[in-house]
């Protein structure tokens, strides 16, 4: 995020280079900053001559070359934008010449998403030379709460601890996603409000009781009563609650308590770091793992491998999910 911030504020400057490649599994950044060039860099007047937009899938890398060549007209500069270059990704070193003695008045910018070019090779050690090569990593899930938190700082907004985790849980690690749903929300509460639990589910429609961060508490601390209330609900809203993601889920959440127990050092701070959960959930793995020695863990994380496997329909396609969940919890809780 922080080079992002450097990216565009370098841009905003007029500190322009003559090519952008934008690579790598999260599509997010790669979009705001294309977005932010398309936007920013020449004047309205300008862009009807001097900005284009190609698709990967529509052109080859000599247009893309082509195109970059050209001079601008009644302007200091053109900006030539390659979206979905990823359908490029077998012929794309070919853009190593262009990248070697690329034209100073065309600012080139390339989407290459989900994928990344060989550092080794040609095209990235000529780009690197003389413009930008952005790398857009997926962030892992323990890093994406903070990320909400840090989108909605500077917006005038918080939330707590367990509504990040609900969008977590159930958008996943996909950043676009998520952002959407925020911007949701930004549009219906005013400024200077925390973010709860109650608004994800009035206005999301994601239930703050009944969901796989819950059912995850619930477990850790062995409440038969809450496990059953969830998996129930589960087992009647299946769409919304497949089970291979409960199981997945859970798998993560039972190693992280082997991780636990192998740790010498228990300290809040330390299993913070060494489980990359938020400090204000370790109270919750520490309770969990005084309900779940070792030796059980072990036991759990073998048990969920087995029900990961029928989840998919190996050996169990006559079994309804609800009823291999509810067999699931009594093997983990018994």
């Amino acid at each position: 995020m922080d080079e992002v911030k450097q990216l565009v504020n370098d841009i905003k400057n007029g500190n322009l280079k003559p090519i952008y490649f934008l690579m790598g599994e999260e599509a997010y950044y790669i979009d705001k900053i294309s977005d932010f060039i398309e936007d920013n860099v020449l004047a309205e007047e300008e862009k009807g001559f001097n900005q284009m937009v190609l698709y990967g899938r529509d052109v080859s890398v000599d247009d893309i070359v082509g195109n970059a060549k050209r001079y601008p007209m009644m302007a200091e500069r053109q900006v030539v934008i390659v979206k979905e270059a990823q359908d490029l990704s077998r012929s794309i070193e070919k853009l190593a010449s262009y990248a070697e003695n690329p034209q100073p008045t065309t600012v080139l910018v390339v989407n290459y998403k989900y994928k990344k070019i060989d550092k080794r090779k040609a095209l990235y050690k000529a780009i690197n030379k003389v413009g930008v090569v952005y790398e857009s990593k997926k962030l892992y899930e323990n890093q994406v709460a903070d990320w909400i938190r840090r989108v909605l700082s500077p917006k005038g907004y918080s939330i707590s601890p367990k509504a990040a985790q609900m969008l977590v849980e159930f958008l996943g690690t996909d950043l676009s996603k998520i952002n959407n749903e925020l911007e949701k929300l930004q549009l219906i509460i005013p400024k200077d409000t925390q973010i709860s639990p109650e608004l994800i589910e009035e206005n999301i429609g994601i239930s703050k009781d009944y969901n796989n961060f819950e059912l995850r508490k619930a477990v850790g601390e062995r409440n038969v009563v809450k496990v059953h209330q969830i998996i129930n609900y589960f087992a009647d809203n299946p769409k919304d609650n497949p089970m291979v993601v409960t199981v997945s889920l859970l798998f993560s959440f039972f190693a992280q308590l082997l991780h636990l127990h192998g740790l010498n050092d228990k300290s809040p701070r330390n299993i913070a770091s060494k489980l990359r959960v938020n400090p204000y959930f370790v109270n919750e793995y520490t309770n969990a793992a005084r309900n779940y020695p070792m030796k059980k863990v072990s036991s759990v994380i073998a048990t969920l491998r087995e029900f990961d496997v029928k989840s998919k329909g190996v050996g169990a396609n006559a079994v309804p999910q609800g009823d291999l969940l509810k067999e699931l919890m009594v093997r983990i809780m018994s």
